[in-house]
């Protein structure tokens, strides 16, 4: 991968407002939205080739930035609802204008019987473009106000006048009250017409155009909070089948359910699981298993996991087993305790297919992140930083040393930094291009990729 731009969001709070939470590219690639913890969403879009250059690819500059969301406060519960955008999921475009949908809401997980319930609401934008403007109005000034009847005299014909390009934001419809716990996704269908959110213990599908009423379809609340053993990590539709969809839990498993067997879809068609091996045992065997991230393949025939120590590709024909498991860090198997104590163990890191299904990317900490090569087995670890961002610059595989002989660039796992974590990460649909998250900065690499993986 070449190096290409960077874009830090900085809020000038102090707060941590400006850390991105979400990164997601629409389904052309021409825009990418973010979104962060002060509930802001910054779009780029890719500037057309230029024509002196037609082999120099468009960079992304800054498109429009809008407030989502905003901090609230439960009365009733004495809760502060968090303005934390954590989901940005874009629609097919149907018109000239763009629509997204976004979520807010985050609430601190004390145990399993201990889930804190705060509203959230999903908002839909529409993102359109103004170049023109009307003149010449027969009852309105130029400043919009109403004339005097009495003084327009003759009729004219308005017209269209250039004018500089304006980018608005519009909430064109609110979902609330559909979600008491921690939303974690939101998956559009491909019927293009519904699309379903996910907390820790509910699923539920909306109508894109019905904003007062849901339909639960997986609820796997017990009659008594005592019995809970598992939450929903994620969940995603299938990309062809619009009957199909899949959610994880904290367990390590995931659910195929099928829309057409029964509307409540709280009995899976399939179970995909791996048993355990009972050498490996340790406390924390299911704090390490549990599923932060799923995703389809393009294709649809396989689904991509991400736990805390592996990524994992799964074949929809067979539930036993993963047909291919890739070590993202597993030289931290050893420092678990250490990790335990300061929370990093419950990290959730996102996942990635390129456009062809043939390469997966995930994040990992010193803001490194990983690529793996399905055909090759091949893998390599990247930096993001601001050395690697310049223009052209290729960027470097990184190595970490456990122990022994060191290489010259190698970084030793005790001098790892885990405040600086790649969670969120993004592929671009057709194209080599990444977006890579770093706590306020936006990493954007792109061209081939590395020779490393080839």
């Amino acid at each position: 991968m070449e190096g290409e731009s960077i874009y830090e969001v900085d809020s000038g709070d102090g707060l941590g407002a400006d850390i991105i939470s979400t990164v997601e590219f629409n389904h052309t690639g021409e825009l990418l939205a973010t979104g962060d913890k002060g509930g802001r969403v910054v779009i780029f879009q890719r500037e057309p080739e230029s024509k002196n250059e037609p082999y120099n690819q468009g960079e992304y500059n800054v498109y429009s930035t809008f407030q989502s969301h905003e901090p609230e406060f439960d009365y009733l519960k004495s809760l502060e609802i968090e303005e934390k955008i954590n989901k940005i999921k874009w629609l097919p475009q149907q018109n000239a204008a763009h629509s997204l949908l976004s979520t807010n809401g985050h609430c601190w997980l004390f145990g399993m019987k201990h889930l804190l319930q705060t509203d959230k609401t999903i908002k839909l934008w529409k993102i359109t473009e103004r170049d023109k403007r009307p003149e010449g109005y027969n009852l309105k000034d130029e400043e919009g106000k109403l004339k005097d009847l009495s003084t327009v005299t003759s009729l004219q014909v308005p017209v269209l006048k250039p004018m500089d390009l304006m980018v608005e934001v519009t909430p064109r419809r609110i979902f609330a009250n559909g979600h008491t716990y921690h939303v974690n996704s939101i998956s559009v269908n491909s019927d293009c017409e519904t699309y379903m959110s996910a907390d820790d213990l509910r699923i539920n599908l909306w109508h894109l155009a019905i904003t007062d009423r849901s339909f639960n379809i997986v609820d796997i609340k017990p009659a008594n909070m005592e019995d809970l053993t598992e939450v929903i990590t994620a969940s995603e539709f299938h990309p062809h089948h619009c009957n199909l969809f899949v959610y994880s839990s904290s367990k390590g498993s995931l659910r195929l359910c099928d829309m057409r067997a029964s509307a409540l879809c709280d009995k899976h068609s399939k179970l995909y699981e791996e048993p355990e091996d009972p050498s490996n045992r340790s406390f924390f065997s299911e704090i390490i298993s549990s599923v932060s991230d799923v995703k389809f393949s393009h294709s649809g025939r396989y689904m991509l996991t991400r736990d805390y120590l592996t990524v994992k590709v799964w074949d929809l024909n067979m539930e036993t087993k993963p047909v291919e498991t890739y070590q993202v860090h597993d030289y931290l198997r050893s420092k678990l305790c250490s990790l335990y104590e300061n929370d990093c163990i419950f990290d959730k890191f996102e996942c990635a297919w390129n456009g062809s299904d043939s390469v997966i990317m995930t994040g990992a900490y010193n803001n490194f992140f990983r690529m793996f090569d399905r055909n090759t087995k091949r893998d390599v670890t990247l930096e993001a930083s601001r050395e690697s961002s310049k223009p052209r610059a290729i960027l470097k595989p990184r190595r970490v040393c456990v122990g022994g002989k060191r290489r010259k660039d190698d970084i030793s796992v005790d001098s790892l930094d885990f405040t600086k974590k790649i969670l969120h990460t993004a592929w671009h649909p057709t194209e080599n291009i990444i977006a890579i998250a770093a706590t306020n900065n936006l990493y954007i690499f792109q061209d081939k990729v590395n020779s490393e993986m080839h």
